[in-house]
């Protein structure tokens, strides 16, 4: 079963997306809709590489 855009109602597709944070920027591929745009980031990648990312950039 595929994840739906809330909004939209269609499948979400996987699309390399460009984060930002604290001025610097990174891209991951994440599943996102391609009507609206919207992003779905699962749990795993929020508390696993976004987290790290997080971290380094407040270290700095």
């Amino acid at each position: 079963m595929a994840w739906q855009c809330a909004k939209c109602g269609v499948d979400l597709a996987p699309k390399s997306t460009v984060f930002s944070y604290m001025g610097m920027t990174f891209a991951h591929e994440v599943l996102r809709c391609p009507v609206c745009g919207l992003v779905f980031i699962q749990k795993e990648l929020a508390d696993g590489k976004m987290a790290e990312v997080e971290q380094l950039m407040e270290e700095k």
